[in-house]
């Protein structure tokens, strides 16, 4: 069996301070005072009459008491020695503060420490009645050891001063005061730490209370967002327990949606407790929610405050609990845990930390402590440990319960306990992860079922297409459940950069996965047929085998199989009111073209390697908005060239296709085309008026000769890379929407710029017969990405401003070494790299002049670098060039240069008035091997930071001018050795 292992745990103590005084002397004034503060502090405090049950004797009661404190409080007054008891007491405290854990402090009520210390005064006379007692020597061993401990003496907080009663009075509640606040400290010395079985919270705590800033004197709302069981509570407990010492009123709200759905007063009952806690006063009373808003406003302004509001979804709560910052004073703190998002942002809650899984080490030591007692799992435990961790993919809730679930049993148990898992999900964390979805409109929850069992994983963009064309309002309802932890979109950076710059992903937690299942499947359990959604491989297969299928059914996801397509379509008869249909065939099928038959009733229909030549004739597609058939046989819509208008479709992706022609006028409302790749097909007809059309992918589709765009006042992008035989593109009239062109390998040899006044990408790499592009006077104001490789005079050419938020871009250019179109021309090769801060419109201005140096068969180096230096705000530079003698006379015009670096192997001389570039803070020369000199004004360089001369073999000398560089502070020279090393010291 996996028995339990031992380990140390850091004890734990009933009370926090045990009081020990004599009661004639304190009880009813200084000990009642003190008692009460501490009390009110929230510090657990043990005094005697408190606590004691009748029948008890109290010397019993009193040593476990005093055991099971953390710290004891000493009140020596003057008769205190005059008590057996106390004395007791004391020497089982002096017992306790040998152990690490517990600490005692004395208090000099009204007595020195040197009476006590000698049982000198009244305290002599008090312990004198003792002196032939047994227990005397013990007793005075401990008088004389408490008396050497830290501690408080009111006399000297009195300074010896003699005041009158009242002010006696005030003077012990500011003691007092002083005492409750060390006590304080030093508990929270002892509570601060992260409770060590708190697996992973060390560093969570801490990035949470950084964002608090608990010094600063606003008033500061944070959230902590996360899925059901991810632990939100925990996390705000641990922060809570960690920084509550710090206010001075403090209030944890559990379960707030439960409380205040609970019933008509919940809202009312959780204003009472935060008033109730914060204020320290239990007589509070709260009548309405709006008297209860009111008592806030007023009254939580007196105190610095921490308040944690756990599990919140509803914007009514927040505005009842926590209505508006200035209810608070300064430096209070609100802490709201939710599994929505929207909740927090309505409340303009600005700082919102994501509640992380665990990691899979984080796992397995939280699953081992709770199935083992200890940090790893035990021997011959580990791969089923290791398997229990992966089902459980970093949920808290989740590994706790099995952890606890199979704590002591056997191998056995445990294997059967994880076959149970893969068909029968964990209770207890589906109820918890259902609150989320209960908390839905009905559609989305249909929208949340659809992606739970049948579209996880799936782009976004596709998810949207899918779900707007079976009637949903894809893009909020997305949102919401983004908000409400049931699934998240994770961004491909990867792709990002190329046509599909929105390339996102829906994903969601393996849980959240098994609820939506669950709640599909628990309506009718043992009927598949009667599902609205079937995604099972076996149970769609019977149905369809058995034509077994019924009305009930609104989505079918087939994937990897075997299924003959004419089985499948003859399934389909019965389905009248499918909706979304997805076939992904484990193989390919040689079919004939008859007995075909789709339900009329689809809105979205994917089919990958769809093996006819044509949409059945039967098919009335009335209602189809979305038609997927990637690697399809299909080489046109309708059998015979039939003209059926498809008035409902707006997605159409026809890629890897054997498509001939299409004509787009029988998809009069389409909005984005998809036939890349489509090796056959010749001619998209395109005449006529097209409003909603927004996207067109002919990449790869080599057979496209012209394209003749029509009227398409929104289109938004257009990719016709590898396009090879492309001659012409025509865009008939302006698309001010246009922001993606990419013509890249085609054959277009003249491109005019002006019809696209709002283009962000343009990709015109591999055109090699373009020789010219009309670019007027701010056409490319939006233009932050640009490729011309491989375009005549340039193998490599891009400008990329990288973000569209930020000013910096970045410029990339290397020449080929043979002009292919006049191959005697003996031209300067050169590559270089330009990084530069520019305003849009000296930007855009420039990219324009660029063009033509670009695009020109033989440029002459200074031309192009007219271009390069035009740029004003230059702040890096790397230059290389072979064949060039000269650097470009116009290099010095870059007043804001800050790093040059020159590879040029021909170069003898660099320009005098190099001086020029005011704000360069690093010149690298290394490899420019044949330099012979330096210009004398080299010193008048200020900024100069750093002079890389490496390599610098012909370098004849160095002008006196450097020593005048104050800032140059690391210079690079293999051949000057200890010559230069002087030089360069020497100070003017």
């Amino acid at each position: 069996m996996a028995s339990p292992s031992v380990s140390s745990v850091q004890k734990m103590f009933m009370y926090d301070v045990f009081l020990s005084f004599r009661g004639e002397d304190t009880r009813k004034t200084f000990v009642d005072h003190l008692y009460l503060a501490l009390h009110q502090k929230g510090i657990t405090t043990y005094k005697d009459e408190e606590r004691m049950e009748k029948g008890e004797r109290i010397s019993d009661q009193l040593i476990t008491a005093i055991e099971d404190s953390r710290f004891h409080i000493i009140v020596f007054s003057k008769n205190y020695a005059s008590s057996s008891w106390c004395l007791d007491e004391l020497v089982k405290i002096m017992e306790c503060q040998k152990t690490v854990e517990q600490t005692a402090y004395p208090i000099f009520y009204d007595v020195e420490p040197t009476e006590i210390r000698n049982q000198s005064g009244v305290v002599g006379e008090a312990f004198a009645k003792h002196v032939e007692k047994e227990a005397a020597g013990r007793w005075r061993d401990a008088l004389i050891e408490a008396a050497g401990l830290g501690g408080w003496e009111l006399k000297n907080t009195l300074d010896g001063i003699l005041m009158e009663s009242s002010l006696t009075c005030r003077h012990e509640a500011k003691f007092i005061q002083q005492i409750v606040v060390e006590v304080s400290l030093k508990l929270h010395f002892f509570n601060s730490s992260i409770d060590e079985r708190l697996v992973g919270m060390e560093t969570r705590v801490k990035h949470v209370v950084s964002s608090l800033e608990i010094d600063s004197d606003d008033v500061r709302m944070i959230g902590i967002w996360g899925m059901g069981g991810s632990g939100k509570t925990t996390l705000a407990r641990a922060v809570f327990d960690h920084i509550s010492i710090w206010f001075e009123g403090k209030s944890f709200v559990e379960n707030v949606r439960e409380v205040s759905k609970g019933s008509l007063s919940g809202p009312k009952k959780l204003q009472k407790q935060v008033l109730r806690n914060v204020l320290n006063d239990q007589g509070i009373i709260v009548t309405s929610v709006y008297d209860g808003k009111h008592m806030m406003k007023k009254m939580m302004g007196s105190r610095k405050v921490l308040v944690v509001l756990d599990d919140v979804d509803d914007i009514g709560q927040l505005e009842a609990l926590v209505g508006d910052a200035a209810w608070f004073k300064p430096g209070s703190r609100i802490i709201i845990t939710t599994r929505d998002e929207q909740v927090l942002k309505a409340h303009r809650v600005n700082i919102i930390h994501d509640a992380c899984l665990l990691s899979y080490k984080e796992a397995i030591c939280l699953f081992s402590r709770c199935a083992f007692g200890r940090e790893i799992p035990n021997h011959g435990y580990k791969e089923l440990s290791r398997k229990v961790v992966h089902y459980a993919a970093g949920l808290p809730l989740t590994i706790k319960v099995l952890g606890s679930f199979l704590f002591d049993r056997t191998q056995g148990e445990w294997e059967d306990t994880i076959q149970r898992l893969k068909t029968i999900p964990l209770k207890e964390t589906l109820e918890k992860l259902e609150i989320s979805y209960n908390g839905l409109e009905d559609d989305q929850k249909e929208i949340f079922l659809d992606i739970a069992c049948i579209l996880k994983g799936t782009t976004k963009n596709r998810t949207i297409r899918i779900l707007e064309s079976c009637g949903f309002r894809a893009h909020i309802g997305l949102r919401v459940l983004e908000q409400k932890s049931l699934l998240t979109i994770t961004k491909d950076k990867d792709v990002a950069s190329h046509f599909y710059d929105d390339f996102e992903r829906l994903l969601l937690h393996d849980h959240i996965v098994e609820m939506g299942m669950s709640i599909v499947r628990r309506v009718h359990p043992e009927e598949p047929n009667r599902h609205r959604r079937l995604w099972i491989k076996e149970e769609i297969e019977d149905i369809l085998v058995n034509e077994l299928g019924t009305e009930s059914t609104r989505s079918i996801q087939l994937w990897n199989s075997d299924l003959h397509p004419a089985i499948i379509m003859k399934g389909l008869k019965k389905m009248k009111e499918l909706r979304f249909l997805c076939v992904l065939p484990g193989r390919t099928w040689q079919v004939d073209e008859v007995n075909q038959h789709l339900p009329d009733a689809l809105r979205s229909l994917s089919w990958l390697r769809y093996p006819f030549q044509s949409l059945p004739t039967t098919f009335q597609a009335n209602k189809l908005v979305n038609l997927e058939m990637i690697r399809s046989k299909i080489t046109e819509l309708w059998e015979g060239g039939e003209r059926k208008v498809l008035d409902k479709i707006r997605f159409l992706d026809l890629s890897h296709s054997k498509l001939r022609t299409f004509d787009i006028r029988m998809t009069p409302h389409l909005e984005e085309l998809y036939l890349s790749e489509c090796p056959d097909l010749l001619k998209l007809h395109m005449l006529g008026e097209y409003p909603k059309l927004k996207l067109i992918d002919l990449s790869g589709s080599v057979e496209v000769h012209k394209l003749h765009l029509g009227m398409t006042p929104h289109l938004e992008k257009l990719n016709l890379e590898r396009c090879y035989k492309l001659l012409e593109l025509h865009l008939t009239v302006e698309c001010p929407n246009l922001k993606f062109l990419d013509l890249s390998y085609s054959q277009v040899n003249n491109l005019n710029l002006r019809m696209t006044p709002h283009l962000e990408k343009l990709k015109l790499s591999g055109c090699a017969r373009l020789q010219e592009v009309h670019a007027p006077m701010g056409c490319l104001n939006n233009l932050f990405y640009l490729n011309l490789r491989g375009c005549s005079r340039f193998e490599d050419f891009s400008v990329d401003k990288r973000r569209q938020t930020t000013s910096t871009s970045i410029l990339t250019a290397t020449t080929v070494y043979e002009c292919p179109l006049h191959p005697e021309n003996n031209l300067p090769t050169f590559q270089l790299t330009c990084v530069y801060d520019e305003t849009i419109s000296s930007w855009c201005g420039n990219i324009e002049n660029l063009f033509s140096s670009s695009l020109c068969a033989c440029p002459k180096l200074e031309s192009f670098f007219a271009s390069i230096c035009g740029l004003q705000h230059v702040r890096e530079l790397n230059l290389e060039s072979r064949r060039s003698r000269k650097v470009p006379k116009d290099i010095c015009q870059l007043e804001s240069l800050e790093k040059l670096s020159m590879r040029m192997d021909e170069i003898r001389h660099l320009p005098d008035d190099i001086y020029m570039l005011k704000h360069l803070k690093s010149l690298d020369l290394q490899y420019c091997g044949r330099l012979l000199q330096l210009p004398e004004d080299l010193g008048r360089l200020e900024c100069l930071e750093e002079l890389n001369l490496s390599n610098c073999s012909y370098l004849q000398d160095i002008p006196n001018s450097i020593c005048n560089m104050k800032c140059l502070t690391l210079v690079q020279n293999n051949f000057f050795g200890a010559v230069f090393y002087a030089l360069f010291y020497v100070v003017p």
